[in-house]
């Protein structure tokens, strides 16, 4: 089991604290409106990106993407790319454990967790996984909407374009022939000024929703857009392959409480 490493710091780590806080997300002026329930959808949905940061931030644009798995229906399973900030544990590491947060306990698919653990890139590792927070912050979310779909954590650490694309074929792989959502965990700009992180998410989100993964990787070192986790969008946009891409929602730290630098935060939505 891994326990929580960020509960009452980035999520309230009370169970019905952490519930009114996800829900107030929904809520929120910069959210979608309303707290969503789980529906028997079309279920044409195939990737996610999500923010990561604590709750409070990025909370409410968070909120769009789980509004939009909400009304499209429950996968299968699930994949979460998330980048590793620690440092710790191996380049491309796979969890095998479920993972609990206040809330509940989100079950790991195993056998397709060892099933990508078994070649390279990817390998069977908790180290990296024992303090990043980028993967656990989304769980809350898909607690919340009663999902009882088993997920498989992955860590990233190397995010060049051609690591990067690797690891998404190793999913795509994977995943074939299952009803499966892959989610990208990141947060874009970093500590920048609200317009030129405005400026420089764009062109960088707008590289997704052409879904041109070498475009993306260009336009992220062009113009020096310092998101935490480009190589897990690269992999979830070669893992899910062709799709429609949407952007739900842009905003920053900045829109959330008045600040100098800020962070910027996209939800985004592919479908089949």
């Amino acid at each position: 089991m891994r326990v929580p490493a960020v509960a009452g710091q980035f999520y309230e780590d009370e169970p019905a604290a952490l519930r009114r806080q996800v829900e107030a997300c929904y809520t929120h002026p910069l959210g979608p409106g309303k707290v969503p329930v789980l529906e028997d959808g079309p279920r044409t949905l195939r990737g996610l990106v999500v923010p990561h940061a604590g709750l409070v931030y990025s909370g409410p644009v968070a909120a769009h993407a789980y509004a939009a798995l909400g009304r499209d229906g429950p996968p299968e399973v699930v994949v979460i790319l998330g980048p590793n900030h620690t440092g710790l544990g191996a380049s491309v590491a796979v969890g095998t454990v479920d993972w609990e947060v206040p809330i509940g306990r989100m079950r790991c698919d195993t056998d397709l967790a060892r099933r990508l653990a078994s070649r390279p890139p990817m390998t069977e590792d908790m180290v990296a996984h024992r303090f990043e927070h980028s993967i656990e912050v989304q769980l809350p979310f898909l607690l919340h909407l009663g999902l009882k779909a088993p997920f498989v954590p992955v860590c990233v650490g190397s995010q060049d374009l051609d690591p990067a694309v690797a690891v998404g074929e190793r999913v795509r792989e994977a995943i074939q022939g299952r009803d499966a959502l892959v989610i990208a965990s990141t947060d874009f700009s970093h500590y920048v000024p609200k317009e030129q992180a405005y400026e420089r998410d764009r062109l960088a989100y707008e590289e997704i929703l052409r879904g041109d993964v070498k475009g993306f990787w260009r336009t992220i070192r062009k113009h020096d857009v310092s998101m935490c986790g480009y190589g897990p969008v690269m992999a979830m946009l070669t893992a899910v392959g062709p799709v429609r891409p949407q952007l739900l929602k842009y905003a920053t730290s900045g829109d959330v409480s008045p600040m100098r630098e800020v962070v910027g935060y996209a939800s985004m939505a592919l479908y089949a």
